[in-house]
């Protein structure tokens, strides 16, 4: 009895330890934790109000509703103000495109306007003449060459024609004034001007134009150079018709000093042309207009009967008239008495 008795107190205490042991732990878990004690201090009497939580979502909601419009709004007038801002911006892009575009083609301009001596460079060679050999072309216009089987030599400078013509312009002017030329539209320098420069021009293009019909071999500032020279003749027979009033004079040089530079002229083409027919046209085209221009130069500007008779008779000197005369009236017996004495004395 003694052991068992003290075998079940030792049991009865083991098992106790145990179950004990077990719920001490459970407490520990329980009060020490702390996870599964619920503060009834600490809770809000309020948290299970429905009706109070559906207010508060239905105003959160309608803020963010405001917010997000006002944003919406904010948004809008940002893309408005981007999209004013980009129209800004392409017209103002427009405006430096057309900006440059104008900036390079006023500096192409003046690029072209400083560049102008380098252009001046390219009719440099043909004007680069001495005067002697202007001199020497000057006689060798006024000497026809009779050569036709090889190409006559033709200066290829402008020089010397350009002066003729200035030359010729002065002349013209001078005989105008003279004979007080009237002009009705223009002046006398303009009318000067384009009637030397307008033969010069033209019909050197004229010529051109029929030489490269007929095949001949001539260039365009052979051609200048040419007639330019043949206007010498021109030049020297106005100047002494024009201060020496006599029409026999005008016709003999009209025939000598003209001709002889329109037959080296003609003589140059003749030696350029091939065939008969183009040798025919071309130079006979050429001998009509140089001689006719020289008439139309002398007759045209030049009034040489008006001049002649304003120095001899001057020019405020009325015509001569015939004046009627009265006749006295004598009586019959003065008539009979002459008659009388008449007879008597036969």
């Amino acid at each position: 009895a003694g052991p068992g008795t003290m075998a079940e107190p030792g049991a009865a205490a083991s098992g106790g330890r145990s179950s004990a042991a077990d719920w001490g732990g459970f407490e520990d878990n329980v009060q020490g934790g702390g996870s599964a004690v619920i503060d009834m201090e600490n809770m809000d009497d309020t948290s299970g109000s429905s009706f109070e939580d559906m207010g508060e979502m239905h105003q959160r909601m309608k803020e963010e509703e405001e917010e997000e419009a006002a944003e919406g709004e904010a948004g809008a007038a940002e893309e408005e103000d981007g999209e004013f801002l980009g129209m800004k911006g392409l017209r103002g892009q427009l405006g430096r495109q057309v900006a440059d575009q104008m900036w390079q083609v006023g500096k192409r301009q003046a690029s072209r306007a400083f560049s102008l001596y380098a252009n001046i460079d390219i009719l440099r060679p043909y004007f680069d003449v001495e005067p002697v050999q202007v001199r020497a072309r000057l006689l060798e216009s006024m000497i026809p060459v009779k050569m036709i089987n090889f190409p006559q030599k033709i200066a290829g400078e402008l020089y010397g024609p350009l002066m003729l013509v200035f030359t010729l312009v002065a002349i013209l002017l001078h005989g105008m004034k003279t004979s007080d030329t009237i002009i009705r539209e223009g002046t006398l320098m303009g009318t000067a001007i384009g009637t030397c420069f307008g033969y010069w021009l033209g019909v050197s293009s004229f010529i051109y134009f029929l030489a490269y019909l007929c095949n001949a071999q001539i260039t365009m500032v052979q051609m200048l150079s040419l007639l330019g020279y043949g206007l010498f003749g021109h030049c020297i027979t106005l100047f002494v018709t024009y201060n020496i009033h006599f029409h026999s004079l005008f016709y003999v040089f009209w025939l000598g000093v003209g001709g002889l530079s329109t037959l080296r002229m003609v003589a140059v083409l003749v030696s350029r042309t091939v065939g008969h027919t183009q040798r025919l046209v071309l130079c006979g085209t050429l001998a009509a207009l140089h001689m006719l221009f020289l008439l139309y130069l002398h007759f045209a500007y030049h009034k040489v009967v008006e001049g002649i008779l304003d120095t001899l008779e001057g020019p405020n000197m009325p015509p001569f008239q015939r004046v009627a005369r009265d006749i006295p009236v004598v009586s019959n017996a003065v008539l009979n008495a002459t008659a009388k004495a008449v007879a008597l004395n036969l």
